[in-house]
């Protein structure tokens, strides 16, 4: 997902909050998913947390393992790649 962020900042000029937007929040709507996509009261609170600064890091250092943590239906995941 990383590159996918990368390359839409780098080759369709978005902006990394565009292409965040894009791969989550954007992603779901396109699927009518209003359980997904985003962080906010009733949603599954699937999510990474990024051992980086910024998200901005995700559309310029793809490649880099940044996930720090895995959380799956609001639970910690173990045995992720991170």
């Amino acid at each position: 997902m990383p590159f996918c962020i990368a390359l839409a900042v780098r080759d369709m000029g978005m902006t990394p909050d565009e292409a965040l937007w894009s791969a989550t929040a954007g992603g779901a709507a396109a699927l009518r998913r209003t359980d997904v996509g985003r962080v906010t009261p009733g949603a599954r609170a699937d999510l990474v947390l990024l051992d980086a600064p910024s998200h901005v890091h995700l559309a310029y250092r793809p490649g880099v393992p940044l996930v720090s943590e895995v959380w799956h239906k609001g639970m910690r995941a173990t045995g992720h790649a991170g």
